[in-house]
């Protein structure tokens, strides 16, 4: 059972504007101190009385502490909180002096006069009919607020949600909960489906609600698609569906028409060879990603024929011009890869670690460089962008940064309209790729510049839905060259020997004496409480000063699961207080955060 607190706002001390999150200070009768409370509240106001529920609870740094679940504000009813309420800007045209002058007028009576009598504010000093009226209607505003929290809290909506709503819908809260709370779950941040349901079950929607059905079979989608799938297999997805909503199957099969009908999915029939590989003959998409996949398909396609640069070209004087250039030999798959590069529009090159994909985009950069090519180096992420400048000596960025990403520009400013200015666009590490960002990018690429895309396909997938790279080499209908000899100085690196082992099926190599293992280690500990001090001490000390690396920013852990004493939460805390032992921290639902911590977004 939730304990119970009703007090006045003295002063807000920390709000999130985007989450409503905040830290209040309250004063609470038969208490000398004033209270800290936080959680999630909507247009807080000092003077205001809050009655809540929620937990006590106490934080390390900032001492008692009581944690809101529900709460719902009461109107004040001392001349000194009515004249702190009013004067603490919560209605436009009344600042402190003059709600000092309406709470010496008309008392405890004061709130009662502007919500049944707001004529009556024309009689002090100062306010005519055109300011009484913007108070009445600043008024009016409030309390539109205060009733779609008193709406949300009786259907027990928790003062989180309650404000994560109000953000998005603000008055029209109401309308979208009554006519379709599964809204929530496409438009509002931090509510999914299942939060969405349970406010709807409240609301007193049955189970099979058409809409409910049709959010149903959205969510299902979309979580395939956060599991890397454009698309879901028409019986799988009305299956996991059927699992999820408990409902007859004619019900989810008319919401599926209704989705189809209001352009929502995109329902395709599949050739028999394709068809073959997919399972079933029907694929289910959601509509953008069925959009972006198409668009994909055709860019590429029209970029194979479209002219390009140009030059009276021999092919193997520039063959043996750039291997003088960078004093190196190529091997007859990375000759054949220049060679395509200059005659190709499209060309996908790719391969194992230590197959030389880095040298062959030095050597196609440094034959356009040298004919005054316009060129774009690009990779996925910062930190593969950052290595292929380091490794090429040429400006590279992340495909965002490249193609102008800005959310209050409304987007990618590069586009058809305005394309990139290049003649040869080198994406690296392109199996992180996924569908929608590939088609931005292909709708920056002019019709003239050559597009080469290298990477590994049994490296990192995409973090979006779509397995691009794989897609284009699986299709035939573009150039490929596949590199697959492993070279001398990759030869010495048992990571790279080791990755190739695991690709070919065959278990890696652990058995080498330690002095013979240069970058590839196995530590065998049974005890889990042991693992995690070896793991400790190898981030804080020995590979620091084995590999000269920061232990912050150069060493990442991977851990197969979250929890446990090896997980990557008891990971994550252990290795913040050996690396990054600052005394100042921030506690935010029940996780600790310093300065220098390194961040990493998994979504």
């Amino acid at each position: 059972m939730m304990d119970q607190l009703q007090g006045q706002v003295e002063r807000i001390t920390y709000n999130n504007e985007e989450s409503g999150y905040s830290v209040v200070r309250v004063k609470v009768r038969g208490r000398r101190d004033l209270v800290t409370v936080v959680g999630s509240f909507v247009s807080l106001i000092p003077g205001e009385v809050l009655r809540m529920e929620g937990t006590w609870g106490y934080h390390g740094q900032y001492g008692e502490q009581f944690k809101v679940e529900h709460y719902e504000t009461v109107t004040p009813a001392t001349v000194e909180g009515i004249r702190k309420y009013l004067g603490s800007g919560l209605i436009k045209g009344i600042g402190p002096v003059m709600a000092g002058r309406i709470v010496k007028r008309f008392g405890e009576q004061t709130l009662t006069i502007i919500d049944e009598q707001p004529e009556r504010l024309r009689e002090i000093e100062g306010i005519g009919s055109f300011r009484a009226e913007q108070i009445r209607q600043a008024w009016d505003d409030q309390r539109e607020v205060r009733d779609v929290m008193v709406f949300l809290r009786s259907h027990e909506i928790s003062a989180a949600y309650a404000a994560r709503i109000f953000k998005h819908y603000g008055k029209e809260s109401l309308r979208v909960l009554n006519d379709n709370p599964y809204r929530l779950a496409m438009d509002v941040s931090g509510i999914g489906f299942v939060s969405a349901d349970k406010i709807a079950r409240n609301l007193g929607f049955s189970l099979d609600s058409p809409l409910r059905a049709e959010a149903g079979a959205l969510y299902v989608l979309q979580q395939a698609a956060d599991n890397g799938h454009v698309c879901a297999p028409y019986e799988w997805l009305m299956g996991q569906s059927l699992e999820l909503l408990e409902i007859p199957r004619t019900v989810l099969e008319e919401a599926l028409v209704r989705l189809l009908g209001d352009q929502r999915i995109v329902i395709q029939d599949l050739p028999s060879a394709a068809a073959a590989d997919f399972g079933e003959d029907r694929a289910v998409y959601l509509r953008p990603f069925h959009l972006a996949e198409t668009l994909v398909a055709q860019r590429l396609r029209r970029l194979l024929p479209a002219s390009r640069l140009q030059r009276k070209l021999d092919r193997d004087k520039a063959l043996l011009w750039v291997q003088e250039k960078l004093s190196v030999k190529l091997a007859p798959l990375q000759a054949e890869a220049v060679r395509r590069s200059l005659t190709d529009k499209v060309l996908v090159i790719t391969g194992g670690p230590g197959t030389g994909k880095t040298t062959l985009i030095r050597a196609i950069l440094l034959l356009y460089r040298q004919w005054n090519g316009r060129v774009c180096l690009a990779a996925p992420t910062g930190r593969a962008a950052k290595r292929l400048s380091e490794a090429t000596g040429h400006a590279a960025s992340t495909i965002h940064r490249l193609l102008e990403y800005g959310p209050q520009a409304g987007g990618f400013q590069r586009n058809e309209e305005r394309p990139l200015a290049a003649d040869l666009v080198v994406v690296d590490e392109a199996s992180m790729l996924d569908c929608l960002l590939t088609n931005h990018l292909l709708k920056a690429i002019p019709l003239q510049a050559t597009l080469v895309l290298v990477g590994d396909v049994d490296q990192l997938p995409s973090v979006g839905p779509g397995s691009v790279l794989e897609d284009i080499i699986a299709s035939a209908q573009f150039p490929v060259v596949r590199l697959t000899e492993i070279f001398r100085q990759a030869q010495q690196s048992q990571i790279v020997v080791n990755a190739h082992r695991v690709r070919e099926g065959i278990f890696p190599n652990i058995s080498a004496m330690a002095d013979n293992m240069q970058d590839f280690y196995f530590i065998e500990k049974d005890d889990p409480e042991e693992v995690l001090q070896v793991v400790v001490k190898l981030c804080r000390e020995r590979i620091p000063a084995r590999f000269r690396l920061n232990a912050i920013e150069d060493i990442q852990v991977l851990s197969p699961m979250h929890r446990g004493a090896i997980g990557a939460q008891r990971l994550n805390s252990e290795l913040q207080e050996a690396l990054n032992p600052q005394e100042q921290t921030l506690e935010r639902n029940g996780r600790s955060f310093r300065l220098l911590d390194k961040v990493m977004q998994i979504r």
